[in-house]
C-alpha cells in the first residue's frame, strides 16, 4: 500500500499517553485546579509573555479576547477591522457581541492584512479595535501594523492559533499585540484533544479574562484582588465565593488536559524546529515556480501547520487537487477563503469583491506540513504538485 499524507497527524504521542495513564492511577484532581495554572505558567515562559489564560478551545480564547474588550469599558468605538482570510471563529465573535466589523483584504506575500488598505479603513471608521490571523503560521507585517497601531491608537488583537513558535525578527508572534490566542487542537503545532491559549502582558486584562472564563466570579484571582473587589461592591463576606461581576462564560479546561499539556511542552522545541525545517524545504521549490505562488515573509521564521499556494487558476487547482489524490497526499482550501462568500457574513453584510482575497478563494490549497514528515516526504509532496501543468 503506498503512503498516504495527512494534513493534520497525531500530535498526542505514545509517551504523552503513558504519562497520563501513570498520572490517572494516582487519582488526582481532574477539573480545574494547580495543573491549569502550572501548564499558564509554562507557556506564557516559552512564548514570551507575562500572563497566560487556558480555555476549551482557541475559539473560545478568540470569543473571551473580544469580550474583555468590552468588559474593561474602555473602547472607543465598537468597530472591529476583521481579515478577509480567517477562520470563522476569528471573525463570528464580532458578531455575537455586537460589534460592528468591517472587512480587509489580505496581502499577496503573507496573506494577512492588506495594510494599504487596513490604513485607509481606519481613517474612514476610526476602529477602535484590529484583529489579525497569522494565516496557518506565516506572520503578518508586524513593523507595519505596530506602526499603524501608534498613528490610529487601536486595540490589537492577535489570532496565533495556527502558528505557534513562528517568530518575527526573532520574537514570537503574538506577543506584538494587546492579547493573542493559541489553539491545542488535534493536528496543530501541540494538543491537549482540545484547548486554547489567551496570552497577554497587562495584569488587569488577565484578571477580566479569569473572570470572564469561570461565570464572571474571582476565584481566581488574587486574595488581595478578590477583597478589593467585594469591598469595592459592598459584598458581604459569607456571599464572596459566589458573586459574579462580570458576565461571564464557562470555557474553562481541565487538569486533566493540562498534564496533556504540560507533557507537550517538554517537546515544543523540537517540534517547531521540524515545521519551520519542513516549511523551508516548501519554499525552496515553490518560491518562483512557474504556475505557482506562495506564502512569505522574509522577516520570519515560519512555524506552519501546513504549506499554502496559489494555483494559476480554479482550473489548474482542480488538477492540482486531482493529482494530489491520486498520490495519497491530502489537501483542503486555504481557511475559508474569502470570509465575506461565507453564508454567516454574507447573509448579514453582503459579499464583498477582494482582489487577494478573492484569488485565494478560488485558488488556494494548502499541503501537509507537520513533524512526522521527512525532507524527502516535503520533496515527493513538491513534485507531485510541480508536475501538473498551470495551461
Amino acid at each position: 500500500m503506498s503512503k498516504k499524507y495527512l494534513l493534520a497527524e497525531h500530535t498526542i504521542e505514545r509517551d504523552d499517553i503513558k504519562d497520563l495513564v501513570e498520572w490517572l492511577k494516582q487519582n488526582p484532581w481532574l477539573t480545574q485546579g494547580e495543573l491549569v495554572r502550572e501548564f499558564e505558567q509554562t507557556y506564557a515562559r516559552w512564548s514570551g509573555h507575562r500572563f497566560a489564560v487556558f480555555v476549551n478551545s482557541g475559539s473560545s480564547a478568540n470569543l473571551l479576547m473580544y469580550a474583555a474588550l468590552l468588559a474593561r469599558e474602555s473602547l472607543a468605538n465598537r468597530k472591529v477591522i476583521v481579515p478577509a482570510i480567517a477562520w470563522a471563529t476569528t471573525v463570528a465573535p464580532a458578531i455575537q457581541l455586537g460589534f460592528e466589523p468591517i472587512m480587509c483584504d489580505a496581502d499577496e506575500q503573507t496573506f494577512g492584512l492588506d495594510l494599504g488598505q487596513l490604513e485607509a479603513l481606519l481613517r474612514q471608521h476610526g476602529a477602535a479595535t484590529v484583529i489579525i490571523v497569522h494565516v496557518l503560521g506565516v506572520p503578518n507585517d508586524m513593523e507595519g501594523l505596530l506602526a499603524l497601531k501608534k498613528r490610529y491608537g487601536f486595540q490589537l488583537l492577535e489570532d496565533s492559533c495556527a502558528a505557534m513558535g513562528t517568530r518575527y525578527d526573532g520574537k514570537h508572534v503574538g506577543t506584538f499585540g494587546d492579547m493573542a490566542s493559541y489553539s491545542f487542537y488535534f493536528g496543530h503545532h501541540l494538543s491537549t484533544i482540545e484547548g486554547g491559549m489567551i496570552c497577554t502582558d497587562d495584569e488587569s486584562t488577565r484578571d477580566m479574562l479569569l473572570m470572564l472564563r469561570s461565570h464572571g466570579w474571582t476565584k481566581d484571582l488574587s486574595a488581595e484582588e478578590q477583597a478589593r473587589m467585594a469591598e469595592a461592591h459592598h459584598v458581604i463576606p459569607f456571599n464572596r465565593t459566589f458573586t459574579f461581576y462580570v458576565p461571564g462564560y464557562n470555557v474553562r479546561s481541565t487538569d486533566l488536559n493540562a498534564r496533556i499539556g504540560l507533557s507537550q511542552m517538554k517537546k515544543a522545541d523540537r517540534v517547531v524546529a521540524r515545521r519551520v525545517e519542513n516549511h523551508k524545504t516548501y519554499q525552496s521549490r515553490f518560491i518562483g515556480a512557474a504556475g505557482l505562488h506562495c506564502q512569505q515573509n522574509p522577516r520570519g521564521t515560519i512555524s506552519s501547520i501546513s504549506f499554502c499556494a496559489l494555483a494559476s487558476s480554479a482550473s489548474h487547482r482542480d488538477r492540482i487537487g486531482a493529482a494530489l489524490a491520486r498520490a495519497g497526499i491530502e489537501t483542503r482550501p486555504i481557511g475559508g477563503g474569502n470570509m465575506s462568500r461565507q453564508p454567516f457574513w454574507a447573509s448579514r453584510f453582503g459579499s464583498t469583491d477582494m482582489r487577494v482575497a478573492d484569488r485565494i478563494h478560488t485558488t488556494g490549497f494548502q499541503l501537509p506540513n507537520h513533524p512526522g514528515l521527512s525532507t524527502e516526504d516535503i520533496h515527493h509532496i513538491s513534485d507531485t504538485v510541480l508536475a501538473v501543468s498551470a495551461t
